[in-house]
């Protein structure tokens, strides 16, 4: 009897364990495991060149991204979000303090934080996003081939600048001249520049540059513009961008029509751009970063990514503010007419 009671228990216990073990993974409410207590914790971190709604957008996009795939905050993911607030000392800063904690990935968001990382993160994977020029900034080889430990997505469809300028000369034959306030210390900026300029010559169309040198001085220049040109434009240069309600304000008060490289300086009161969400531009620089993180892609052979949207934007209660009339001719060049902003201005 005592060997029979010896032998039950000893197929029992075994039994016994093994049902407590299971436990750890046991459905939850839901139906679906429960995620594993040593589950890795991913440490990323966002640097920012400074806070507008386009840069905003995209490092909205782009935690959105992560956690479509698997990755929340608080959980299995750790954000260090540091903005530079313009100032390029504390990009170097910044980029210094990533690099000393080891981070499983570096996001940098604009030219001049990215340039930052680049040059002090050398042991962890750098992402960029809204870059104009990935290459003549020196963060990366080439767009197909990378090489080293950074790679990211642009923001500059090829088209976006020549398409804007042909707007421009085909719809407003009335502007001859284009103002242009800029900081081209940006690199970006002196970039968009030289390709506006190269278009509008060939419609005969002037530039008249006022060069800013920090967010303070941009209502200035365009004042100092107002009544030498016919037009305003702006290009992705975060200097500029961030204080732009000052350049709206001139533009309404002398009924000069402003356009813009974003669309979100569009829907503040600018009246046309050929551009695309920032918000999908980030989430298209999350999905890279899944990649990475997830499933050990290497920067050096992920190809730079460009937005694959391009369209019209036009917003007409701005238009209506300075002075334009939107043509049927106008709307007919939008894909979608989603991008037919406004319309409720009295």
């Amino acid at each position: 009897m005592k060997s029979a009671r010896l032998l039950t228990l000893l197929v029992a216990v075994p039994l016994i364990l093994a049902g407590c073990g299971s436990k750890n993974n046991a459905p939850d409410a839901s139906g679906s495991a429960a995620k594993p207590q040593d589950k890795k914790v991913y440490k990323v971190g966002i640097t920012q060149i400074v806070e507008h709604p386009s840069l905003n957008a995209t490092r909205e996009g782009f935690l959105a991204a992560l956690k479509d795939s698997g990755f929340v905050d608080k959980e299995n993911l750790q954000v260090d979000y540091q903005n530079a607030q313009g100032d390029p000392t504390n990009n170097l800063t910044i980029a210094q303090k990533f690099a000393a904690d080891k981070k499983d990935l570096v996001v940098a968001i604009a030219t001049s934080s990215a340039q930052a990382a680049v040059q002090n993160v050398k042991d962890a994977p750098i992402l960029f996003a809204a870059i104009t020029d990935p290459v003549g900034a020196k963060l990366v080889k080439s767009l197909d081939k990378p090489g080293g430990n950074v790679t990211g997505a642009a923001d500059t469809h090829p088209d976006a600048v020549p398409k804007l300028m042909d707007f421009i000369a085909a719809d407003f034959t009335k502007v001859k001249t284009v103002g242009i306030i800029a900081n081209e210390g940006e690199p970006n900026a002196a970039v968009m520049i030289q390709t506006a300029e190269t278009a509008l010559s060939k419609h005969g169309i002037k530039v008249v540059k006022a060069a800013v040198a920090n967010s303070s001085e941009v209502k200035q220049a365009a004042e100092s513009l107002a009544g030498r040109v016919d037009a305003f434009y702006i290009t992705l240069d975060n200097t500029v961008v961030s204080a732009v309600e000052s350049i709206i304000k001139v533009a309404n008060e002398k009924k000069i029509p402003f356009f813009s490289s974003d669309r979100d300086t569009v829907e503040k009161g600018a009246v046309a751009t050929y551009g695309f969400r920032y918000y999908d531009h980030g989430y298209q620089a999350g999905k890279m970063a899944v990649e990475i993180l997830k499933n050990g892609a290497k920067p050096a052979d992920m190809k730079v990514t460009f937005p694959d949207k391009l369209d019209l934007i036009i917003n007409q209660d701005a238009a209506k503010a300075q002075g334009v009339t939107i043509t049927d001719a106008m709307k007919n060049k939008m894909q979608d007419k989603k991008n037919l902003l406004g319309g409720t201005a009295k």
